[in-house]
C-alpha cells in the first residue's frame, strides 16, 4: 500500500507495473461458476462475467497484451475479440487463483465502500455508453462499451493500490466542491489522475483505439463524447439527480444524440417519479432539488 505521494507519474507507472491486480469476489465466484462447464460456454456468457468488472475487464487486456503473438497486428479492442483470440480453455486455464480486491482492502472498509461505488458508477455509466451508442449507429458499440467502462481506471487502481490518499482525495472534493478535481488530485497524489490514466494506456501497451477514446483532447470526435459524456452523466448522478451540473450533461448528450429531453429521460431506465422531475429540471433548467423527507 502506497500512503505517501510518489515524486512523478514515472514512479507510480513503475509501481503499478509490479501489482497483482485483484478483480471483484463475485468475478471469481462466476468464472468458478462457468469452468464447471467449460466445454459448453460460449463467449458472450463469458465476456459478460468480464464486463460487469473493470477490473477483470483490464486484467484481460493486459493479458492479451503480453501473450500479443509476433504476426499479431491489429489491436483487440473488445472483450469478445479477446476473448477469441485466447480461447475458452486456455482462458480457464490461465485465469486462475485470482486475487480478490475485497480482501485487499479488508482493513480499509471506507476505501472498499470507495472502490465498489467506482465499479458501480462505471458499469452505469458503460450501459449509457452503449445505448447512445446503439442510437447513434456507431461503428463498434463494443469499443466504445469497453472504453467508458476502463475510463476511470486510475481511480479504481489509487482505491486499490493507496486507499489513504484516495479518502484524502474524496474528503478534499466534498469539501472544496469548487476546486478542479485535477489539482485536488496533483496537490494530494502528485500526479492528476487524467495524466496517469493515459500514461497507463501507454506503459500497459493498451490499444491506441481505446487511448482515443478515454483521451478528453479529442472532444471533436464524438465517439470520444459518448464516453465523456457518459462518464460525467454517472458521476454527477451518483449521489441523486440534484448536482448543479446536470443541466449542461443533458444539454450536451441532447445535441449529440440529437434527441429531446423526453426520449433522453426515457432512456436512462429511471423510475417514473425520477423521470417526471427530471423532465421539470430541464424545462426549468435548473438541477431538481428533491422535496423533503
Amino acid at each position: 500500500m502506497i500512503e505517501q505521494p510518489l515524486p512523478d507519474t514515472d514512479a507510480w507507472i513503475a509501481f503499478f507495473a509490479q501489482t497483482d491486480l485483484p478483480v471483484l469476489r463475485n468475478s471469481i465466484h462466476e468464472l468458478e461458476r462457468l469452468r464447471e462447464n467449460a466445454d459448453t460456454v460460449n463467449g458472450r456468457v463469458l465476456a459478460g462475467v468480464i464486463l460487469h468488472d473493470p477490473l477483470l475487464t483490464l486484467k484481460v487486456l493486459a493479458y492479451i497484451e503480453t501473450h500479443r503473438r509476433a504476426r499479431q497486428t491489429t489491436d483487440i479492442t473488445t472483450i469478445d475479440r479477446a476473448i477469441m483470440m485466447i480461447g475458452i480453455t486456455p482462458f480457464f486455464r490461465d485465469f486462475q487463483n485470482l486475487s480478490v480486491a475485497e480482501d485487499q482492502l479488508n482493513d480499509h472498509l471506507p476505501a472498499l465502500l470507495g472502490l465498489l461505488k467506482s465499479i458501480t458508477r462505471a458499469r452505469r455509466a458503460a450501459h449509457w455508453a452503449r445505448d447512445w451508442a446503439i442510437l447513434r449507429r456507431d461503428v463498434d458499440v463494443d469499443e466504445i462499451t469497453l472504453a467508458t467502462l476502463l475510463h476511470d481506471v486510475a481511480e479504481l487502481l489509487m482505491w486499490l493500490f493507496a486507499p489513504k490518499l484516495a479518502l484524502q482525495v474524496r474528503n478534499a472534493q466534498l469539501a472544496q466542491p469548487n476546486e478542479r478535481s485535477a489539482t485536488l488530485q496533483e496537490e494530494i497524489y502528485g500526479v492528476p489522475l487524467y495524466r496517469l490514466k493515459l500514461a497507463l494506456t501507454e506503459a500497459w501497451r493498451l490499444p491506441e483505439l481505446l487511448a482515443q477514446l478515454l483521451d478528453h483532447r479529442q472532444a471533436e470526435n464524438p465517439r470520444v463524447r459518448n464516453v465523456k459524456l457518459a462518464v460525467d452523466l454517472a458521476r454527477h448522478s451518483a449521489d441523486g439527480w440534484n448536482d448543479p451540473a446536470l443541466p449542461d450533461d443533458f444539454t450536451a448528450i441532447r445535441d449529440l444524440l440529437r434527441v429531446d429531453q423526453e426520449t433522453l429521460v426515457r432512456r436512462l431506465d429511471v423510475d417514473e417519479s425520477t423521470a417526471q422531475n427530471l423532465l421539470a429540471m430541464a424545462a426549468a433548467g435548473e438541477p431538481f432539488v428533491p422535496p423533503p423527507a
